[in-house]
C-alpha cells in the first residue's frame, strides 16, 4: 500500500532548501529517485515543489512512496514464525531456528523470505523483503523487517552507525566464571564460503561484550551485546575463547550437524524510522534454551 508522510518546517529550518532538508530527514538517494520519478509524490502546501527551493516556518511537507511492485523472484511458501510487532514502516519478526532468512541454493523454498512473500500475497499487501539485522539460519529471535524505501533507509543507517543496539542469549560450552569482552578482528576462513575465523592480519574488527548469567560444570549462559556486526562474531569469539555454543557444527567439535547453535536475538533498541521514538522488544526464549535458573518468571528481568 502506499506510505503518506506528513512533516510542518520549524523556525530553525526557515530558508533550508527542500533537498537538503529532505536528507537530514533521512531521504536517501533511492528515496530522492522515487520522488523523482513518481508525479505527485512530494508536496510543499499542496503544490508540486523544486528541490532547491528555500523552505519557510509552516511549510507542510508531504511525501506518498507509492505501492511497490512485486519484482522479486521469492516463490511464495509458508513458513511458521511470529510477529512481534507491526505498524506501516517496519516488522518485528520473531525468527524459529533451522530457518534460514533468505533464498540460496541449498534453500530455495524454505526460507523466511519465503514466508513473509506468502502472508504479504494473503493480504494483498506487498513489500520487498528487506531485512535489517541478519541473523544466521540456526539463530532464533529478532529480526527488523523494513516495509517501504524510506524506513528501511533510516534503519540501515542505525545499523551502519551502530544505533541498533542488539542482545543476544548464548548457552556455550565449558564454565565460564568472568564476564568480559572480546575484541578480535573477523574474517573469512580460507578455502571456506561459509566459515569464519579470528583473522589479526586481514580481518575486519569485531567486538563481543559477554556477561555470565549462570554457570554450570559443563555449560554456561551467557549475555551477549554486539558492538559490531560481522558474520558469525559471537559464534567466532566464544570459540576463540574456548568457550564455543553448544550445537553450533562449524565451530564445536562436539556438536552435530543436524544440531543448531545456541544462539537467540534475544532484545533489540533502536529509533523508529518515522516517530523517532526509541523502542525495545523482547523474543521469549526458546524451548531448547529454557531450564536454566535465569529463566524463571521472577528473575527473567529486561537489563
Amino acid at each position: 500500500m502506499e506510505r503518506h508522510l506528513t512533516w510542518t518546517v520549524d523556525k530553525s529550518q526557515e530558508g533550508k532548501r527542500l533537498i537538503d532538508w529532505l536528507r537530514e530527514k533521512g531521504c536517501s538517494k533511492q528515496v530522492l529517485s522515487v520522488i523523482k520519478n513518481h508525479e505527485g509524490s512530494l508536496l510543499n502546501n499542496g503544490e508540486k515543489p523544486y528541490f532547491r527551493d528555500p523552505l519557510q516556518a509552516g511549510d507542510v511537507v508531504e511525501l506518498t512512496l507509492p505501492q511497490e511492485q512485486d519484482t522479486s523472484t521469492i516463490v511464495p511458501v509458508r513458513q511458521e514464525f511470529s510477529i512481534i510487532y507491526e505498524d506501516e514502516d517496519l516488522m518485528v519478526i520473531n525468527k524459529p531456528g533451522n530457518l534460514p532468512v533468505h533464498p540460496s541454493v541449498n534453500h530455495f523454498e524454505n526460507t523466511l523470505a519465503n514466508g513473509v512473500s506468502w502472508l504479504c500475497r494473503q493480504r494483498n499487501d506487498y513489500f520487498p523483503f528487506r531485512c535489517v539485522n541478519r541473523l544466521d539460519g540456526g539463530t532464533t529471535g529478532l529480526l527488523i523487517l523494513a516495509k517501504n524505501v524510506y524506513s528501511s533507509a533510516i534503519l540501515y543507517e542505525q545499523m551502519k552507525e551502530r544505533k541498533i543496539h542488539r542482545t543476544y542469549l548464548a548457552i556455550v560450552s565449558g564454565k565460564l566464571t568472568e564476564s568480559g569482552t572480546i575484541d578480535l578482528p573477523i574474517g573469512r576462513k580460507s578455502e571456506s564460503v561459509i566459515e569464519r575465523c579470528v583473522d589479526k592480519t586481514h580481518g575486519e574488527r569485531a567486538v563481543t561484550h559477554y556477561e555470565v548469567l549462570e554457570a554450570r560444570t559443563d555449560q554456561t549462559l551467557v549475555k551477549c551485546q554486539l558492538e559490531t556486526g560481522r558474520t558469525h562474531q559471537i559464534r567466532v569469539h566464544m570459540q576463540a575463547i574456548g568457550h564455543p555454543l553448544v550445537g553450533d557444527f562449524l565451530y564445536n567439535p562436539h556438536a552435530l550437524r543436524e544440531e543448531r547453535p545456541l544462539l537467540h536475538s534475544w532484545r533489540l533498541a533502536f529509533t523508529h524510522p518515522v516517530s523517532g521514538d526509541e523502542v525495545y522488544f523482547t523474543a521469549p526464549v526458546p524451548a531448547d534454551m529454557q531450564g536454566w535458573k535465569r529463566f524463571q518468571p521472577d528473575k527473567m528481568k529486561v537489563t
